[in-house]
């Protein structure tokens, strides 16, 4: 693969990554390039009409009732039912569970391959924004590495998940996000010629 395209998913990855991972308020840079439409000519996947559609509902109002730091809560933390969960084994696991037999299987990956990610509290290390992270840093520093982890570990379940938050996301920052990280997960496995491990979604 070219030193650009593994650029081009290096940066990319780091972005989607921050803004799924991150509550807005502790990446604002991040989330004042995605509500403007500065990204747009830079970001190397999609044409120019998917990504001009795609800033312009990211940009749009939030709910009246909602701000972007509350619907970031309601999504990705809670107290109440995730409309998408975030995390590989809730949608790969029979129960539905963190910690499920996929989180297992990508610790068991990363030990193997020495790929060591620095956690502040005790979390699945599927989290799709840990996830497309860690995307960014395997394509920076083991390249080769890669396929498998996309393959194997975030393909599988990734545009199921990316599916639900756009049909129950109900914010359009957010929606938007999912739609553009769709796009581009597309784009890696187009360009890295993947065909995804076959598994089971329990989750809908």
């Amino acid at each position: 693969m070219s030193e650009q395209s593994l650029n081009d998913i290096d940066v990319t990855a780091r972005v989607l990554g921050a803004a799924f991972y991150y509550a807005p308020d502790q990446v604002p840079d991040i989330i004042e390039l995605l509500i403007s439409s500065k990204w747009v000519e830079d970001w190397p996947y999609g044409s120019v009409e998917q990504k001009q559609a795609i800033t312009e509902k990211m940009t749009k109002a939030q709910r009246d009732d909602e701000t972007l730091d509350e619907a970031y809560q309601r999504l990705f933390i809670g107290p109440y039912a995730l409309p998408s969960p975030p995390w590989g084994s809730v949608w790969l696991d029979k129960e539905n569970v963190l910690f499920g037999e996929s989180t297992l299987q990508l610790r068991e990956w990363m030990q193997r391959n020495k790929i060591d990610i620095q956690l502040t509290q005790n979390e699945p290390e599927d989290h799709f924004g840990l996830l497309l992270m860690m995307t960014a840093w395997v394509a920076e520093h083991c390249p080769d590495k890669l396929t498998e982890l996309l393959a194997q570990h975030i393909l599988p379940w990734g545009f199921a998940y990316l599916n639900k938050m756009q049909e129950k996301g109900d914010s359009p920052f957010y929606v938007g996000l999912a739609e553009l990280a769709q796009l581009t997960l597309a784009a890696w496995q187009e360009t890295l010629n993947i065909v995804a491990d076959k598994k089971i979604i329990f989750y809908r």
